[in-house]
């Protein structure tokens, strides 16, 4: 480190703050996310295991620690601290919240504490149409979606894939609330840029078997979709909440993954298809490797892309937020921050 490293200021970035600078901005944040993949495929970043805090209290409840360092054009280091508390919902108030810090990349010291929720749902949603995009390319685009699931990660995920030009015949919805199916429903016919035809299906098998793009995005702790005769018709299924299929479903599939050490723990689906095999045989590679040619899936069976979450990807975007403000002059500085800075007093 140089003798005339500074410490630097601490700022607060505000969820509007954070909205302000994503909103309407699909197309850049894909290509930011793939830029986070590709250095994360080529060995420069640190994405250690996701840490779970969980109470024997609140069984259904659990915040997240994901720290990481990203090199490439980011160069930034910091932890995304995430909780996920389902009974919010029925309360009128979101399931999760976040927080996101930023540590400078030549002294350590943090840069910023983000709301950071805006930014997770960002880059899970980023990702999830960066893999619907590279996994269709070969005249596998799907004229009929399904979303399995309908809180904010599916919004976000609607959004990202029409605001990079996504179209479609019919929408599928299923979730076990038929309050929030409806609402949902509604969204998806108001929003007038997705599909032409919307309906509520009345059940999961339905919902399946009449959708080419499958979108799971459900709060489920254990598998509740066992037989893979709903998908003989190969769709493609962003299975973002990880832990709605069973090892049959996976094993009968080509299966995607951001990380591999990442997607097999935590009693994810096919976390339980390792158990139950014994093996890794049936991942077949990283998104990583769809980007660089490495792999092409098959089309003769479904393609499940089942995303961790990598902390990288939050970095990314957080750095991204963090030097738009900087640059604009709408950082919110905490002055004196860092009180105690000589060493000797």
């Amino acid at each position: 480190m140089s003798d005339n490293a500074a410490v630097p200021s601490f700022a607060v970035v505000s969820g509007g703050q954070v909205h302000r600078v994503l909103e309407n901005r699909h197309r850049e944040l894909v290509d930011l996310v793939e830029a986070a993949y590709r250095t994360h495929g080529a060995g420069d970043t640190v994405n250690p295991p996701s840490y779970f805090l969980r109470f024997p209290d609140r069984p259904t409840s659990r915040i997240i620690a994901l720290p990481a360092s990203i090199g490439g054009e980011v160069q930034v280091d910091g932890i995304k601290w995430i909780s996920s508390f389902p009974q919010n919902v029925p309360a009128g108030i979101p399931r999760a919240s976040a927080v996101l810090i930023l540590n400078d990349h030549a002294t350590g010291y943090p840069l910023a504490c983000l709301e950071s929720s805006i930014i997770s749902a960002t880059r899970t949603a980023a990702s999830a149409a960066l893999a619907a995009d590279k996994l269709t390319e070969a005249g596998r685009r799907p004229r009929r979606i399904g979303f399995f699931g309908v809180g904010l990660i599916a919004r976000y995920i609607n959004e990202y894939l029409t605001g990079t030009g996504w179209s479609f015949d019919e929408a599928g919805v299923f979730d076990l609330s038929a309050e929030h199916a409806g609402g949902f429903a509604d969204y998806l016919k108001r929003s007038g840029d997705g599909a032409t035809q919307v309906t509520i299906a009345q059940s999961a098998e339905e919902l399946i078997r009449n959708s080419d793009l499958i979108v799971f995005a459900t709060t489920a702790g254990a598998p509740h979709v066992t037989d893979p005769g709903w998908f003989s018709h190969n769709p493609v299924v962003l299975h973002v909440s990880l832990r709605d299929l069973s090892p049959e479903v996976v094993l009968g599939a080509t299966n995607i993954v951001d990380d591999v050490e990442h997607c097999l723990k935590a009693d994810t689906s096919l976390h339980l298809a390792e158990q139950r095999t014994g093996n890794r045989e049936f991942v077949d590679g990283t998104l990583n490797d769809v980007l660089t040619g490495a792999l092409r899936p098959a089309t003769d069976r479904p393609v499940i892309f089942s995303p961790f979450g990598l902390g990288v990807l939050d970095l990314a975007v957080g750095k991204h937020v963090y030097d738009s403000l900087l640059a604009a002059g709408e950082l919110v500085v905490v002055e004196d921050f860092f009180h105690e800075l000589r060493r000797y007093g």
